[in-house]
């Protein structure tokens, strides 16, 4: 077996295309350029397990520390909405309408 090398500039590799994505989008909502990477015989077959179904987050390398901190913190949990936060959120869109 060969040992596998990852690329510096990946910040997290994912089990499918749409949880890559949703790093992707998470990571450029706090302004970090993402794009995401598939082996192409994975997309082509809808692969979402194993080798092939694995997908690269890919950013620039001067924001690498910065997208893995806030991965991170997404891991961790420390990203989510607590019910107090949920309604601060919905309040705040009522005033906007």
């Amino acid at each position: 077996m060969f040992k596998r090398s990852i690329r510096d500039e990946v910040v997290y590799i994912a089990n499918g295309k749409l949880e890559a994505e949703s790093v992707k989008i998470l990571l450029e909502s706090f302004d970090i350029p993402a794009f995401i990477n598939q082996e192409s015989a994975g997309s082509t077959f809808g692969l979402t397990v194993g080798i092939l179904g694995e997908v690269e987050v890919i950013v620039p390398l001067s924001y690498v520390t910065e997208a893995k901190k806030i991965i991170e913190e997404m891991i961790n949990g420390k990203l989510e909405l607590h019910d107090s936060q949920d309604d601060l959120f919905e309040d705040s869109n009522e005033e906007n309408n």
